[in-house]
């Protein structure tokens, strides 16, 4: 058992959630650096119509990246439980089944994706202004999507085996090694978006090498893989998952319908701000990542071990990193928002002033949204899917396109901006009212 695990067991629950989620919060803070220099560099090199082509293209990075959450945190859900029970060789066998169905998944995806790349970027909602670029991104995503995917299963695999300070290094690797690219890929080679794509292939090629490094302790239950498959365990790695995958595959409808309300209300400029205002929150939302790969290791294996006490208590200091993380991004939002934009190489004063507009209005959800992970992340973690689930369906599909479709209509742009406040604020308030009084006060499990 590492020593990770050994704390787990011993300390205070306080030491162990800062021991999680100070490298956990800072390795999905850089590995959320990829998707905001990709937007600064396209941006500076290439122009607002590159920003917005890529920015088209984003829903497939998110398919992407919920594939590998959806296995990743239902694989290392399962293990953590195991781990806790101490039953070693099942784990192992759940971490091998989890590598080999992502490549699986991610084979088929981009097969698919690649003979159809044009149709795709089409329905995605490229015009004559876009097409080329979004094209450019999408055949890099579907031909290297799954070394992106690999990268981020094993990241998950390696905090929960207890090297969250690993994990956190080769996010930041990840990190380093795009910014160096996608200068050379846009500045230097000169090409484009499509640098910009390749760049964040190699750049996650190079944490996956960082990884690897967790298989060489002896410590690591990772080294020595068992192979005792079942589809019963299939099964539960992709059951308890789908919340991760819902809310990723709730990014790109998030990414796609406001793409689609802010190109019906304002044409490509509107893509263009909007655009500025996504990668930004890519920065933000993959934050509170940070807070649920602290919570999931944890809850997992104090389940595994029967440990309701200790449940409830992560639970609670979740609430606290959530609001005290939420109020900082928040009062970023409101007081440096042109600077922000400014990153970007904005010459449009339209587009500036829309995307200022937009960061002001809309990180206000940030308030109520690491609320809402962490309640997903604790059912989760426990293995109650459904709850869990039907958090992520009314935050990520129903309120937020029941709010596009109708707040646009009486309030304009200002109506998109707050769609996304709007429906973290309404998920909070149910889990207030109806949800949170039985998890911290009752009962744990």
């Amino acid at each position: 058992m590492s020593k990770t695990h050994e704390n787990l067991k011993h300390l205070s629950v306080k030491k162990v959630f800062f021991q999680y989620f100070f490298p956990s919060l800072l390795g999905m803070m850089l590995m959320s650096v990829n998707i905001l220099i990709d937007g600064v560099f396209v941006g500076n090199g290439v122009g607002s119509e590159g920003l917005a082509g890529v920015n088209l293209a984003m829903p497939i990075f998110s398919l992407i990246f919920s594939i590998a959450l959806w296995i990743g945190i239902g694989g290392g859900t399962i293990y953590s439980n195991f781990i806790g029970k101490e039953n070693v060789v099942k784990a192992r066998s759940v971490f091998s089944l989890a590598v080999a169905s992502t490549l699986v998944l991610l084979l088929l995806v981009g097969i698919i994706g690649y003979l159809n790349v044009e149709g795709i970027a089409y329905l995605l909602g490229a015009n004559a202004d876009t097409f080329a670029h979004t094209v450019d991104y999408l055949k890099v995503m579907f031909l290297f999507g799954w070394l992106i995917a690999i990268e981020q299963l094993l990241s998950v695999f390696v905090r929960n085996d207890g090297s969250p300070t690993l994990s956190m290094a080769a996010l930041g690797t990840t990190a380093i090694v795009n910014i160096a690219l996608n200068y050379y890929m846009i500045f230097i080679l000169e090409l484009g978006v499509f640098g910009a794509a390749l760049a964040t292939a190699l750049a996650s090629l190079a944490g996956f090498l960082v990884l690897l490094i967790h298989f060489f302790k002896k410590a690591s239950n990772l080294r020595n893989p068992s192979y005792q498959w079942t589809w019963r365990m299939l099964g539960s790695i992709f059951s308890i998952g789908f919340p991760s995958f819902l809310t990723e595959a709730g990014a790109l409808v998030f990414v796609a319908s406001y793409n689609l309300a802010v190109v019906g209300l304002l044409g490509t400029e509107g893509v263009a701000a909007f655009s500025v205002v996504n990668y930004l929150h890519g920065f933000m939302f993959l934050s509170f990542f940070g807070i649920e790969s602290a919570l999931q290791p944890m809850i997992s294996y104090y389940h595994g071990a029967k440990e309701k006490g200790r449940i409830i208590e992560s639970v609670k200091i979740g609430e606290k990193a959530s609001f005290i993380l939420g109020g900082i991004l928040l009062l970023i939002g409101l007081f440096a928002a042109p600077v922000l934009v400014s990153l970007f190489g904005v010459e449009s004063e339209e587009v500036r002033q829309l995307a200022v507009q937009g960061i002001r209005l809309f990180f206000f959800g940030y308030l109520f949204l690491g609320f809402n992970f962490v309640y997903m992340t604790y059912f989760q973690s426990i293995g109650a899917i459904r709850p869990s689930t039907i958090i992520i369906l009314l935050r990520s599909f129903v309120f937020i396109l029941i709010l596009l479709w109708l707040l646009p209509k009486f309030m304009g742009i200002v109506g998109v901006w707050l769609a996304l406040p709007v429906a973290e604020m309404l998920v909070a308030l149910l889990l207030v009212f109806f949800t949170r009084n039985h998890v911290v006060r009752r009962r744990a499990v």
